[in-house]
């Protein structure tokens, strides 16, 4: 851990240069170089206004090795989703995701979808409405899987609920191999999503016929890799992201 590597990071990530952040902070220039060299430290109230300018808590600031998670996920990005008609089904059960996808897959493949579109894709997301009694007592969970349908795909095979997605845009960020570590990695991109948003003078935009949020699982040059999308609104896009249509 490097307090003057993290600084350093957050400033990149922010996208400010050292002069940038040393007017922010009243400070000179040669002041935030060596606290990125690590020759000096911050006094505390400066630290705490760090934490403020880069939305992040303190604790992480001084004690997280925040470049080494660029091996674990990839930067943020803005993604243009098109419209789309999707076959969902949700289970809640003590290993929903497992159970869910394992069902979804079957009836992908008695309907016909597999045999006309392969490599169709599988999106899921954490159903919220199960009550603490049911998480506490029974350990449930509840998950939803989908499988967005290709253009003119039609089938009587029952089983699923179909539903329309409204085009939108969607922050995007790739964890790499995601299950090696599921309860830190996956909570944790969904975390720098919303800190990456926050710092930006935007946030998340929840919007009705829009998902909120969803997960997209891949293989890719024999690593397991995960998509974490969340919704934003359009009319608050950053220059700080990468733009895809």
């Amino acid at each position: 851990m490097s307090l003057g590597k993290n600084i350093q990071y957050l400033r990149k990530q922010k996208k400010i240069t050292q002069e940038q952040l040393s007017e922010i902070m009243s400070v000179s220039r040669q002041t935030i170089s060596r606290w990125e060299a690590d020759e000096i430290i911050p006094e505390l109230n400066k630290l705490v206004s760090l934490s403020e300018v880069f939305s992040c808590k303190l604790d992480t600031l001084v004690k997280a090795d925040m470049p080494a998670c660029d091996e674990i996920y990839s930067e943020i990005t803005i993604k243009h989703v098109k419209a789309f008609k999707m076959a969902r089904y949700v289970m809640i059960t003590p290993n929903p995701e497992d159970d869910v996808n394992a069902y979804l897959d079957n009836w992908a493949q008695r309907s016909g979808l597999l045999e006309l579109s392969p490599d169709a894709m599988r999106i899921g997301w954490d159903f919220p409405y199960v009550s603490l009694e049911l998480q506490n007592r029974f350990g449930l969970r509840g998950y939803v899987a989908a499988y967005i349908l290709s253009e003119g795909f039609e089938t009587t095979c029952p089983g699923v609920e179909f539903a329309d997605q409204e085009e939108a845009d969607y922050a995007v960020i790739t964890i790499y191999d995601p299950f090696a570590a599921a309860f830190e990695r996956i909570p944790n991109a969904y975390k720098k999503i919303l800190e990456s948003l926050s710092a930006n003078g935007f946030c998340e935009k929840p919007k009705e016929g829009i998902l909120s949020c969803f997960e997209y699982v891949y293989d890719k040059e024999g690593m397991t890799c995960m998509d974490v999308y969340m919704h934003v609104d359009s009319v608050a896009k950053a220059d700080i992201f990468t733009n895809f249509s």
